[in-house]
């Protein structure tokens, strides 16, 4: 259980702002052989989309705080992530799970007003998938 909520927390972490690794979390379980890999997958992969969903969340209202000295990204900035969300839609979702941009990505969704349906669908994919193809390829490797 204590491996399970490690995993958790620490894809839910990974999925939001703060700096985290999941993926390591994930091939230490699967190599140490004592948990199910898909019950694995699916803890991580829900760990994940919930703190994606965190990051949704905030975005929907983060605008209302732009006036602020502390907001944390220039109105220049943020124009571009918008014009940028704007000509690749919500199909961009399915890079939800890159490192760098895949995060902010997921913010600025938010602030689009990305329906919670579609949004929810794109970064299960994305997300899912890439916890099946690492731990396909941890598998096949070890």
């Amino acid at each position: 259980m204590i491996a399970y909520l490690g995993l958790f927390g620490s894809a839910l972490i990974a999925a939001t702002l703060l700096p985290m690794q999941s993926e390591a979390v994930l091939v230490g379980l699967l190599l140490a052989q004592n948990q199910p890999v898909g019950a694995l997958i699916l803890v991580a992969t829900l760990g994940n989309v919930l703190g994606s969903l965190i990051n949704w969340y905030l975005g929907r209202f983060l605008l209302h705080y732009q006036d602020r000295r502390w907001f944390p990204s220039s109105a220049q900035k943020l124009g571009r992530a918008e014009n940028w969300y704007r000509r690749y839609g919500r199909w961009s979702l399915l890079g939800s799970w890159l490192p760098l941009v895949g995060d902010p990505l997921t913010v600025v969704a938010g602030v689009m007003r990305e329906p919670l349906w579609s949004f929810l669908a794109l970064v299960t994919i994305a997300k899912g998938t890439r916890y099946v193809l690492l731990a396909a390829g941890t598998l096949a490797w070890f």
